[in-house]
């Protein structure tokens, strides 16, 4: 687990680093699957209609329910991969 925590790492500061801001939906993913690996299943309430910005950061990070900490890790760290 441990290895899988540093790759993890290395692929969050890999992400804020990258040279080119990458699309809206990318983003989202990028947010959905490090709160899944590091919070796990989205909690609390969705936010109001007003804030759709926080609307589609929950719902992103709502359809990963049931993903475990290691898959989110793991495909965070395949996304990081492909952004390079």
């Amino acid at each position: 687990m441990s290895d899988l925590k540093a790759q993890f790492e290395a692929a969050a500061t890999a992400i804020q680093n990258l040279p080119k801001r990458p699309d809206n939906n990318t983003l989202l993913q990028i947010y959905a699957l490090y709160k899944q690996a590091t919070t796990g299943d989205a909690t609390g309430k969705r936010p109001g209609m007003f804030d759709m910005v926080g609307q589609a950061k929950y719902d992103a990070w709502a359809k990963l329910k049931g993903t475990t900490r290691e898959q989110a890790m793991n495909q965070y760290i395949a996304l990081a991969e492909r952004l390079k």
